[in-house]
């Protein structure tokens, strides 16, 4: 471990001496592993960021679309709520203090997989509840219309009245062929 610092103290003062500029990063003590300094600050280039931005955005609704995540949404309400997780990545919160976060602020409902609470059944369970209530009401319509009794026959009385009523909406004037 002794030969590696004292490598890195040769390249550092080897780079000082020949007049190389640090990174920002480094000037301002922010690099990761120089001895007393504190940690990198996470950035819009770094993949590791974009990809855990990018699947925490995956498990957000947005909820102007409603059926479809922040990660697929171009409304601006989906934007402003990517940027929020970027800032809070940026702040260094954790994926449950952010997904926390966003449930106090919008709800349950955006998340995508809402978790199954008392507050949540009717997300997990309506549709299913309709589905078996349509089909309850299609199985009790057919079963109605097989049991019930064929119309009765027209009697002449009945037909004759019929023709009659046919023959005057044909002709209204009330003059026969």
């Amino acid at each position: 471990m002794k030969p590696l610092r004292s490598m890195a103290a040769f390249a550092a003062a080897l780079l000082l001496g020949l007049g190389a500029p640090l990174p920002a990063a480094c000037a301002q003590g922010e690099a990761k592993g120089i001895a007393g300094t504190t940690t990198a600050r996470p950035t819009e280039n770094d993949p590791v960021v974009a990809k855990r931005e990018h699947d925490l955005a995956k498990q957000l609704r947005c909820l102007v679309c409603q059926n479809e995540t922040i990660a697929d949404s171009r409304a601006d309400l989906a934007v402003d709520l990517r940027r929020q997780v970027r800032e809070q990545i940026a702040a260094g919160r954790s994926d449950t203090e952010i997904i926390n976060f966003m449930t106090d602020r919008y709800g349950d409902f955006v998340l995508y997989k809402p978790p199954l609470q008392a507050t949540t059944i009717v997300l997990w369970f309506g549709p299913f509840l309709l589905l078996a209530a349509g089909a309850w009401v299609a199985w009790r319509v057919v079963r109605a219309r097989r049991n019930a009794p064929a119309p009765a026959p027209l009697t002449d009385e009945q037909r004759a009245r019929a023709a009659a009523m046919l023959d005057t909406q044909s002709n209204p004037s009330g003059a026969n062929k």
